[in-house]
């Protein structure tokens, strides 16, 4: 009963099988290599942008942080929620690659128009002296298992674009939206207004690759150089596009986060008839919820693995509710998810 995170699953067989059959004979090294010319074709078609200009990386923060290099300058701020992965959980990555600042706009888990028109044009107001106005970048699932809508997304890159400012979306959990949302990859970005996304596969049964897709294609030749300037520029490139051509034929990525949002979803249904209380409603793969602390202890004693989210397990109050995040990935036994409910 594993739900810790989508990061702790395996990687799909049918990804291994495509890294098996990559590893025969020679490719030509550094991204020259036939699975990327793939790759480049299926995301173009997919995103029903073929000027896209498309690259892989290897983890979400690198990412993320080339990503946002690419599209400010280090005078300038990055707007984003304060629960940001690229404000909480990248160690300050995003600072570092892009010479820029983070300025968080207030509110919670999703980030809403009014409170970011009102942050971005609190910046660019001290001249010489303050940080000017750059990306907005944009959690979609965000790091509380929300989703923004379609109409979410357009007013917030509608805020951005009368500013001036490119947007930027991190797609970590980018399909498990997708198919909460049950819309195409364009509607979700540049039909929205999106200028890059950061679209995640780690999370949804790979190894270990990411890609980056520009939608203005001008950016190109500037990502390549921050790519191979910040050491993330693969020699042996072909095994991680051998990762994204499998995620990518036969709808792998679909399938698998069509797969880890219905478990979650069944997960979701049983803590709610056991009188659990979440603390934000689910809408893809993670849940947050409370219950009371013997409960917590009776999941654990059996082997449930997931994190606590706050207070301890250990405490004298058995009827304390603590709260805890649950998150399903493509592998999660439909059992497990029962036998988890059983013990509730």
């Amino acid at each position: 009963m594993h739900f810790a995170s989508d990061n702790s699953g395996p990687v799909h067989p049918e990804v291994l099988t495509a890294l098996a059959e990559a590893n025969q004979g020679y490719q030509m090294a550094y991204g020259a290599d036939d699975l990327m010319n793939e790759v480049r074709d299926r995301i173009r078609g997919i995103f029903e942008a073929p000027g896209a200009a498309v690259y892989l990386v290897a983890t979400g923060t690198a990412a993320n942080s080339l990503a946002l290099a690419t599209l400010s300058q280090p005078w300038e701020t990055i707007f984003c929620s304060p629960v940001a992965h690229i404000h909480e959980d990248e160690c300050n990555a995003p600072e570092f690659y892009t010479g820029a600042k983070l300025t968080l706009v207030p509110g919670g888990d999703k980030m809403q128009p009014d409170a970011l028109r009102r942050t971005i044009a609190a910046e660019e107001t001290r001249g010489v002296h303050g940080p000017q106005r750059g990306p907005v970048s944009i959690t979609q699932v965000t790091e509380r298992g929300s989703v923004y809508s379609l109409a979410e997304l357009q007013a917030l890159c509608g805020v951005a674009k009368a500013f001036g400012l490119p947007v930027h979306m991190d797609g970590a959990r980018f399909t498990n939206a997708l198919v909460a949302l049950n819309c195409s990859p364009a509607e979700m970005t540049w039909k929205a207004g999106l200028d890059a996304v950061s679209f995640g596969g780690t999370k949804n049964g790979l190894m270990g690759v990411e890609a980056v897709i520009f939608f203005d294609e001008s950016k190109a030749w500037e990502f390549e150089l921050r790519r191979k300037r910040g050491a993330h520029l693969f020699s042996k490139h072909r095994y991680l596009s051998a990762q994204m051509a499998a995620y990518l034929r036969d709808d792998l990525w679909l399938r698998s986060a069509r797969q880890a949002n219905a478990n979650c979803a069944r997960l979701a249904d049983g803590l709610r008839a056991a009188g659990a209380q979440f603390l934000h409603e689910p809408q893809a793969n993670i849940i947050f919820a409370s219950f009371p602390r013997s409960l917590h202890k009776r999941l654990h004693a059996a082997g449930a693995v997931y994190h606590l989210w706050g207070d301890p397990l250990d405490g004298p109050d058995e009827d304390e509710m603590l709260a805890c995040r649950l998150v399903c990935d493509w592998s999660t036994p439909t059992e497990e998810v029962d036998r988890f409910l059983a013990l509730l």
